[in-house]
């Protein structure tokens, strides 16, 4: 059964959609992955090529369509692509009189086809939040080098102590747009020097322009090796 990482931040602007196609581009050289956008934004469908089409999105929750049946490939070997549209801008309303296990249910009817399922998830704390808390296996947390988004993260935190208790997923923060020329965040680095640190970098934007992973056009770049060393600590909090 494939494992559930969820690429989440209450906070939007901080890299998360990027880091989550980037994961998603990992998981796909160890196995099949699926990276499932649930975010309606729809960043990291964008990134990886795929382009809004119509508003299939949330009938997946409504169950008026099968997951399986939206699935598409993408031109990374071994990944496929639930694309996210606009209709998920309605998800946590449609959502909140409904079970709270039904993403689970979907992602279980998913697992067996896949090794890894990247989950990105649209920021913010509603059901669509708790439901992904109840269905993941880690969560990959982009924090910004801030204390305003330290704080963000303490919430998160409180909220799957209160709320999930050891039924909380394993939470991975990692900093994100980290530029160390700046003493704000070489004070923070140096206060969690054992998170991970993604640096702010031009090739991360040129994801955008490229619509491809890191690894497919900027390899060698510090950007690239700090999301496998991400990578290698989801592997290893996933056991």
């Amino acid at each position: 059964m494939g494992k559930v990482i969820a690429v989440y931040s209450m906070k939007g602007g901080v890299g998360k959609s990027s880091l989550a196609v980037n994961l998603a581009e990992a998981a796909a050289q160890k196995g099949r992955a699926l990276l499932w956008d649930v975010d309606a934004q729809g960043a990291a469908s964008f990134l990886l090529g795929d382009s809004a089409r119509g508003h299939k999105a949330q009938r997946i929750f409504a169950k008026d369509i099968d997951p399986a049946e939206v699935v598409e490939p993408t031109d990374v070997p071994g990944l496929d692509l639930i694309a996210a549209d606009l209709s998920l801008r309605h998800l946590d309303a449609a959502l909140a009189d409904d079970k709270p296990k039904r993403l689970r249910k979907l992602l279980e009817g998913l697992a067996p086809d896949y090794e890894r399922i990247i989950l990105d998830c649209p920021p913010g704390l509603g059901e669509l939040s708790d439901q992904i808390f109840r269905a993941a296996d880690i969560l990959v947390v982009p924090v910004a080098p801030a204390p305003l988004a330290i704080r963000t993260l303490d919430q998160v935190r409180a909220h799957l102590a209160e709320a999930r208790g050891k039924k909380a997923p394993v939470l991975l923060p990692v900093f994100s747009m980290v530029d160390r020329r700046k003493g704000l965040h070489r004070e923070m680095l140096a206060a969690h020097a054992d998170w991970p640190a993604i640096p702010q970098a031009s090739v991360v934007e040129q994801m955008g322009v490229k619509q491809a992973p890191l690894v497919h056009f900027a390899p060698k770049s510090p950007a690239a090796e700090a999301v496998a060393d991400v990578w290698r600590r989801v592997e290893a909090a996933l056991g």
